[in-house]
């Protein structure tokens, strides 16, 4: 697994590269602002890239607009962002065009190593790895959600492989249906999720994102 590194605390920065590869991952690059990030990803075409959210000059977006468009320079680039802190519209920017190979985690997972390095991997093999809190603030309830509890054993499946970010060809493949069963379960899920094609985010996103939210809750 080749790495890329973006972070502009020298100390953290530093200290993810030793821990990696403590990890026997290869840790191509190690970077401090968006430019150089960049230039590396174009440079050292990584499997993965972890991205801090606030950056240098204005340390405000930076971070998440390089991911974004690192992910548009190289579209199969597993990015797995870190915030100090939930920042709701910028992790809705970054899961705006599907949840497959991204991860958005506060950054005090980093020091429980086992859970940022299951994050890593699972983002890695193309699933999705939101920080539960993340998943509290986008979801933005007060009470709790009963809604997947309309969904049937298969449609549930269905939803599970959606959140490890597979699409609908890899789905049938793994379910051995047809894509045409996996349209239909899909277009299920929404309706039971009462999502509708009117609503502002991405609705294949929200369905996982509930799903992530009853998982952490069951947990």
């Amino acid at each position: 697994m080749r790495i890329v590194i973006a972070e502009d605390d020298p100390l953290l920065r530093q200290g993810l590269a030793l821990l990696l590869r403590a990890e026997s991952l290869d840790v191509v690059a190690v970077t401090g602002n968006p430019d150089d990030f960049l230039a590396a990803v174009d440079e050292h075409r990584p499997d993965v890239a972890i991205v801090d959210v606030r950056m240098p000059p204005t340390h405000t977006s930076e971070g998440i607009t390089a991911a974004v468009e690192a992910r548009r320079r190289q579209p199969d680039l597993a990015v797995l962002v870190l915030s100090a802190y939930v920042e709701q519209a910028f992790a809705t920017d970054l899961l705006a065009n599907g949840s497959a190979k991204l991860g958005y985690l506060l950054k005090e997972r980093v020091g429980r190593v086992e859970e940022f390095l299951t994050a890593l991997h699972r983002v890695a093999g193309g699933g999705t790895a939101i920080d539960p809190d993340v998943v509290s603030q986008l979801l933005t309830r007060t009470r709790p959600d009963t809604r997947l509890e309309r969904l049937s054993p298969r449609e549930r499946d269905v939803l599970s492989l959606m959140a490890e970010g597979l699409g609908n060809t890899a789905i049938a493949e793994r379910m051995v249906v047809t894509e045409g069963a996996v349209h239909k379960h899909i277009r299920s899920i929404f309706a039971k999720l009462d999502l509708a094609p009117t609503d502002r985010t991405d609705r294949r996103v929200t369905a996982v994102l509930h799903y992530l939210d009853d998982a952490r809750r069951r947990s």
